[in-house]
């Protein structure tokens, strides 16, 4: 019988769900092992309708005694994991822990990580896509142009191909070449591949018209060349 009532006083009192995010993520946010605890604490405190637990009250459920628990409290709120916040009920005033705080920062951290994830996929895909094209593997040195071109000059993966497919068109597969594209595109306010394309045609219809102009050696020619324009002659 005592096993049944223990059973369910168990059951009665309920379990706590804790984030997994902190569990996995608490020492890239700089958190100790006793500190992540006393975090636990309070959200168990919160949970259980207590939302400003004293050290004292903490220090009954850790091994660490009360002014540990001060000293854990300091550092939480000063470092910007715990909130305190205050509210006034008539002329009464309370006082709160709020761990909003630190969830954002979960979260923060969560989405950097994601994104920097995505960023490396993407990276690597544009690796492949030049090796590809020029039909080797890159030098550190043209590694290093592609890392500046994404992380100094904030070209995106998508222009980038877009320069080298410019580059091929014109047959003129260098990254000297390539370069002076995206500067132009830049220096252009061309941000989009839609953009690209049309500040392209432009580029090359007055190239084209000026070209036109010019006398021809064969005045008789049937077939018209449409000449390619050349970003290092710009």
């Amino acid at each position: 019988m005592m096993e049944k009532e223990l059973l369910i006083e168990f059951l009665t009192n309920g379990g706590l769900t804790i984030p997994r995010l902190l569990i996995e993520n608490y020492s890239e946010l700089g958190l100790n092992e006793e500190q992540c605890l006393m975090v636990i604490h309070i959200y168990s405190f919160i949970k259980e309708g207590n939302t400003f637990p004293t050290p004292d009250e903490l220090a009954r459920r850790m091994s660490c005694d009360s002014s540990q628990c001060s000293n854990h409290l300091r550092m939480l709120v000063q470092s910007g994991f715990l909130e305190i916040k205050q509210e006034k009920d008539r002329s009464v005033y309370t006082e709160s822990y709020s761990l909003d705080p630190l969830w954002e920062r979960l979260i923060s951290l969560k989405f950097l990580t994601k994104n920097t994830e995505t960023k490396m996929e993407q990276e690597d895909a544009l690796y492949t896509i030049f090796e590809k094209e020029f039909g080797r593997p890159l030098s550190p040195m043209e590694c290093e142009s592609l890392t500046m071109w994404m992380d100094q000059d904030q070209h995106s993966p998508e222009m980038i191909t877009a320069a080298l497919r410019e580059a091929v068109i014109s047959g003129k597969l260098n990254f000297r070449y390539i370069d002076r594209i995206l500067f132009d595109w830049k220096k252009s306010g061309v941000r989009t591949l839609a953009q690209a394309k049309s500040h392209g045609e432009k580029i090359r219809g007055r190239y084209t018209a000026t070209s036109s102009k010019k006398p021809s050696d064969k005045p008789n020619h049937r077939q018209t060349k449409i000449p390619m324009y050349n970003w290092l002659d710009n």
